[in-house]
């Protein structure tokens, strides 16, 4: 039988709707594939994960008495929010960097990875939405991501990113709350769009049960170490809450 990464879930008993998803939490390079030929600076750089991501999870985990359910591998291994037949899901190149053991990918490995990693991840996802729903605790599903500030050697001036898909309601009303609570640049759908297919997560998982949903991305110098984290965990915890009530509100009144 293959090996299988089983994500990591924490906080399974909480009591609050709100279901976090970190897809780009570790930059772990199992045994079966190693270091797909990168050296250690590439394996601790962006093109691997999300710096900060899970850090900044994690503490809006404890603030909101949110469910966090996190990948355990590399995103070039294989990358959760991308579909088994996306280019993106083991890229062969990322940003300016070569990622040689993903060059010739054949069709049996990618297989390989999409059991051993992809199957696992969106299963309990999937599985723990489920069962939220059925336990009358109605999911608000939002992912959490990290972005570098300097992108194909051009400076990102936004610091927030809220980005949807087929359903904006959450996202906007989260960038409304940003707007309002917080001096930060929040922008939505920057500095990615659905149109640049980073919503796998959520249109699998949420728009199919209309739930509401919204990707989180924030520029990773502003959550470079456990402090940083733990103070973006304190300012966006409110927002998140307003903005769930924002959309709270507007369902009562339709």
């Amino acid at each position: 039988m293959e090996q299988r990464f089983a994500p990591v879930i924490e906080n399974e008993a909480a009591k609050g709707r709100v279901v976090l998803v970190c897809e780009h939490a570790s930059n772990a390079f199992p045994a079966p594939w190693g270091d797909l030929g990168l050296s250690e600076a590439a394996r601790q750089a962006h093109i691997a994960w999300d710096p900060g991501a899970l850090g900044l999870a994690r503490g809006l985990m404890s603030r909101l008495d949110a469910v966090l359910i996190h990948a355990p591998a590399s995103r070039l291994i294989y990358d959760c929010n991308r579909a088994p037949d996306m280019p993106g899901a083991m890229p062969a190149r990322s940003e300016v960097y070569d990622v040689p053991g993903n060059i010739a990918v054949s069709p049996e490995e990618r297989r390989a990875r999409t059991e051993a990693v992809y199957l696992p991840f969106h299963d309990a996802l999937h599985g723990l939405l489920m069962r939220r729903l059925a336990a009358g605790l109605r999911p608000v599903m939002v992912t959490i991501h990290s972005f570098t500030p300097v992108y194909f050697g051009k400076a990102r001036a936004v610091e927030f990113g809220v980005i949807h898909d087929a359903d904006p309601a959450l996202a906007v009303a989260i960038r409304d709350a940003a707007a309002r609570m917080t001096r930060m640049n929040a922008q939505l759908n920057a500095p990615y769009s659905a149109a640049d297919d980073v919503t796998h997560s959520l249109r699998v998982n949420a728009t199919p049960y209309g739930l509401p949903n919204a990707m989180l991305e924030i520029r990773n110098d502003l959550i470079a170490d456990a402090a940083a984290q733990e103070a973006m965990a304190a300012l966006l915890a409110p927002v998140i809450n307003m903005g769930v009530a924002e959309i709270q509100k507007q369902a009562k009144a339709s």
